[in-house]
């Protein structure tokens, strides 16, 4: 008798999503945010919704389709590959943690989607795969980019009308970031700050100076990756000088750059953070998971402001992981202009809840938004 759970096909949509106006930046402070290079063009030239993002339906011999997104910008021929790798593969012959497919940034999609497909198989939600849920919600934040002094008041005061406390934001050498932090302390009392330099504050020197500062307004939840994430001795060095809390970004799609699990180990062994925002998929994300709550520290999950699908991949994660208390970046339909689900994830402010709409990942694509946003579709069987 067959199988019900071989892999039959795997169809997918390009498409491309645009931030919604204003959403992102100020017009003054415009920059682009995605850090990879793209083609012949280096990083920090191309703005993250110019992108294209490649949505994967995979199909099982029983009816079941899995739902699979992928990050930014990715490879067409590994896509190609690993899908025609993966054809007339029985689902239970796979280890769930150690897919059949090499290390690349395409891995999370085809992991998403395989989970997704056998968790609706056996009639379970997501996280059950996981280990099962530790909490109700994941507590989430509001996001910018740059943004002029005055407008990072008013920015954080919208996100505290709506029941945020708190408002994540990138940030350089060139922005006034203790001046943001008295902006948003006097135009949303009690919102709490955390800055994302995304290594751009070059060394300890810059650093020290904008958290003595930083410190002295009092609002800042936490700083990520203030400098290069090699200087080991400079992250312990801020630690010491600031109650300012200081974190790492693992970010395991980040191929280009060599981040791997162990990066996080080296962090805890050289005492250089307080903690860590973690970007993988989710065997990996359940690995580091139970690093991080073997040493006492806190994480949460990271994004890439992607759409629906990834980010019920990140809510599942997020309640299922122990150490998983500050607010993740699960925030792509408030900046992006769809998320191309037919019903959006469910947010009371600051927590965003475990999609419910079936078991697997809970969500259901608009196929109408799906199709207004197509720019390619096409099948491997």
């Amino acid at each position: 008798m067959t199988s019900p759970f071989i892999i039959r096909s795997l169809t997918f949509d390009e498409v491309v999503v645009p931030a919604r106006p204003g959403a992102v930046d100020s017009e003054e402070t415009r920059k682009p945010l995605h850090m990879l290079p793209v083609g012949g063009r280096k990083g920090w030239t191309v703005q993250f919704d110019e992108l294209s993002k490649l949505i994967l339906r995979l199909e099982l011999s029983n009816g079941v389709v899995g739902l699979g997104e992928f990050y930014r910008d990715h490879d067409m021929t590994v896509i190609r590959e690993v899908s025609e790798s993966l054809i007339g593969t029985d689902l239970k012959d796979l280890a769930l943690q150690a897919l059949p497919i090499p290390l690349c940034r395409e891995y999370d999609g085809f992991e998403c989607a395989i989970w997704d497909a056998y968790a609706k198989a056996l009639g379970i939600p997501l996280h059950a795969l996981l280990g099962g849920k530790v909490r109700e919600a994941a507590m989430v934040g509001g996001w910018s980019s740059h943004r002029t002094v005055a407008e990072s008041g008013r920015v954080a005061a919208g996100f505290r009308e709506q029941g945020y406390d708190s408002i994540k934001m990138k940030c350089d050498l060139e922005d006034d970031v203790v001046a943001w932090a008295r902006e948003i302390a006097a135009s949303a009392p009690g919102m709490k700050l955390l800055l994302d330099p995304n290594q751009r504050w070059e060394n300890a020197g810059e650093a020290r100076r904008r958290l003595k500062g930083l410190e002295e307004v009092g609002n800042v939840l936490l700083v990520e990756d203030p400098i290069p994430k090699w200087m080991y001795a400079e992250y312990a060095e801020l630690r010491r000088a600031s109650s300012i809390p200081i974190v790492q970004h693992i970010s395991l799609p980040y191929v280009y750059q060599g981040q791997r699990v162990h990066d996080a180990i080296a962090c805890l062994t050289h005492g250089s953070v307080d903690g860590f925002n973690v970007n993988t998929g989710l065997a990996k994300f359940r690995q580091l998971d139970g690093i991080f709550s073997a040493a006492g520290v806190y994480t949460w999950h990271g994004s890439e402001v992607d759409l629906g699908i990834l980010e019920a991949m990140y809510v599942h994660s997020a309640v299922a992981a122990p150490s998983c208390v500050w607010p993740s970046d699960i925030f792509g339909r408030m900046i992006r202009t769809h998320d191309l689900l037919a019903e959006p994830l469910r947010f009371e402010p600051p927590y965003v809840f475990i999609p419910e709409n079936g078991p697997g990942l809970g969500v259901d694509l608009d196929e109408a938004a799906v199709a207004a946003h197509r720019r390619d579709h096409f099948a491997i069987s």
